[in-house]
C-alpha cells in the first residue's frame, strides 16, 4: 500500500491539479461578486446565495474528483462499466423527455430534479459520449489486433447510441449542448489513431449522420428551435444595437462591462453591470464581470488556466502509445476548449448566444460536477502515461548500455 502510495504521488500531475483547484476557486469568489444582487432581490436576500450553492457544489465536485482520479481509467473500456453507464444515459434521456423542466422562454426542456436537486443530463451525456466511443473503438482495435483496422461497420453500435443522445438534446432544444457532443464525437475519432481513408470514412458517416439527424430536427422541431428568444438571438448577434431594448440587452450590457474594465478593472466586487443591468451575471455572462472588476489581467488569467488543462490534455493525447489514453484524454480537452470557444464567442459577439457555461468558472452544480469527475479521470491518464513515458525512457537506456 505504501509503495503503492509513493508511486501515485511520484506520477500524480500537480499542474493540472493546481490548475483545476485555482480555476475553481477564483470562479467561486468570481460568482460571490457577480451575484450579491441576483442573490439579494430575487432568491433568499442575502448576498452569498450563490456562493453558498456553489461550494457545496465543489465540496460533491471535489468526492467525484477523487472517484475519477483513483479509478483506473483502462476499466471504462470494460464491458459491465460500459453497460451501466449506458443504463444510466438510458434512463436520464427517458426522464428528461418526459418529465423535464426548462425556460418558457427560450422553450428547453433540459433540466431534471433528483431528489430536490436540478441536474442536467446533457453535462453527463458529453462525459458519456467520449468515454463510450473511446472504450468502444478500444475494444474492438483489441479484436482487430490494431485500431488501424477498425472499420466504421464495425462500431455502428456505439455511432447509433451517439446519435440517439444526439436526438435527445436536439428534443429538448440544447442548442448549445448539441454543438458540443457533436464536435467530441468527431474529436475523439480524430484521435483515436485512424488514419487514411478509414478516418475521412468515419467523419463522412458521423456528418452525414449528424446534418441528417439536424436537418430532421429542423423539419419536425422547427417552432421550439426557431422560436423568438433564439431567432432573437441570432437577429441581436448580427447587430445588437438595433434590438437594445429587447434580445440585444444582455449583448450591449455585457460590451459595457468589458469596455469598463479596460485594461485593470474597476476593482473587485466594484461591478455596475451586476447591479440589475446584465441578467443572471453568475452564469454565461461571467467573463463579462471578470473584465469589468479584474480588466483584461483578469481575463487573460482564466484564458491562461483553461489553455493549460486543454494543451496538457492535447499533449498526452499526441504523445501516449495507448490508444484508450489518447482518446480519453484528447475528448475532455476538447470538450473543455470548445466549451470554452463557445462560452467566449457568445459573450464577445463572434457567434450567437447559446446559454453555454464558462467550464470552471460560471455557476453549476452538474457542469462542475461532470467537469471534476473528468479532470480527475484526465490525472489519472497523466498518471498512467507518465508512467508509461519512464517505463519506455528505461527501455531506451537499457537498450543503449
Amino acid at each position: 500500500m505504501r509503495r503503492y502510495i509513493t508511486t501515485y504521488l511520484r506520477n500524480f500531475d500537480y499542474l493540472l491539479f493546481f490548475t483545476y483547484v485555482f480555476l475553481c476557486l477564483f470562479g467561486l469568489v468570481m460568482i460571490y461578486s457577480a451575484s450579491m444582487m441576483v442573490g439579494i432581490v430575487y432568491e433568499d436576500g442575502t448576498p452569498d446565495y450563490f456562493y453558498r450553492k456553489q461550494l457545496t457544489n465543489l465540496i460533491i465536485g471535489a468526492l467525484a474528483f477523487c472517484i475519477g482520479a483513483f479509478f483506473p481509467y483502462k476499466h471504462y473500456s470494460n464491458k459491465f462499466i460500459m453497460f451501466v453507464g449506458m443504463l444510466m444515459m438510458a434512463v436520464l434521456i427517458v426522464w428528461v423527455n418526459v418529465a423535464g423542466t426548462g425556460y418558457e422562454e427560450t422553450g428547453s426542456q433540459s433540466w431534471i430534479r433528483i431528489f430536490g436537486v436540478s441536474f442536467q443530463p446533457s453535462e453527463f451525456a458529453k462525459l458519456f459520449v467520449i468515454l463510450y466511443i473511446a472504450g468502444s473503438f478500444y475494444k474492438k482495435s483489441l479484436k482487430e489486433k490494431s485500431i488501424q483496422y477498425v472499420k466504421p461497420n464495425d462500431i455502428g453500435y456505439p455511432i447509433a447510441i451517439w446519435l440517439i443522445i444526439l436526438l435527445s438534446v436536439g428534443l429538448e432544444t440544447d442548442l448549445g449542448a448539441f454543438v458540443i457532443i457533436f464536435m467530441i464525437a468527431i474529436s475523439v475519432v480524430f484521435l483515436s489513431g485512424i488514419r487514411g481513408k478509414s478516418l475521412f470514412r468515419f467523419f463522412a458517416l458521423l456528418s452525414a449522420f449528424g446534418g441528417v439527424l439536424a436537418g430532421a430536427l429542423a423539419l419536425f422541431k422547427y417552432d421550439s428551435i426557431f422560436n423568438l428568444s433564439r431567432v432573437g438571438r441570432f437577429q441581436a448577434w448580427a447587430n445588437p444595437f438595433e434590438y437594445e431594448q429587447g434580445s440585444g440587452y444582455q449583448i450591449i450590457n455585457g460590451y459595457l462591462a468589458i469596455g469598463q474594465g479596460g485594461l485593470e478593472g474597476v476593482g473587485l466586487g466594484q461591478s455596475v453591470q451586476k447591479l440589475g443591468y446584465l441578467p443572471e451575471p453568475q452564469n454565461d455572462f461571467i467573463m463579462a464581470i471578470i473584465a469589468e472588476e479584474l480588466g483584461i489581467f483578469g481575463v487573460v488569467i482564466v484564458i491562461i488556466g483553461i489553455g493549460i488543462i486543454v494543451l496538457r490534455s492535447f499533449y498526452i493525447a499526441m504523445t501516449t502509445k495507448d490508444p484508450l489514453a489518447r482518446m480519453i484524454a484528447g475528448g475532455i480537452g476538447s470538450w473543455i476548449g470548445f466549451q470554452t470557444f463557445v462560452n467566449l464567442g457568445g459573450v464577445s459577439g463572434i457567434i450567437p448566444l447559446t446559454g453555454v457555461t464558462l467550464p470552471f468558472i460560471s455557476y453549476g452544480g452538474t457542469s462542475i460536477l461532470m467537469l471534476s469527475l473528468a479532470m480527475g479521470i484526465l490525472i489519472n491518464v497523466s498518471m498512467y502515461y507518465k508512467r508509461e513515458k519512464s517505463f519506455y525512457k528505461g527501455l531506451r537506456k537499457n537498450e543503449t548500455n
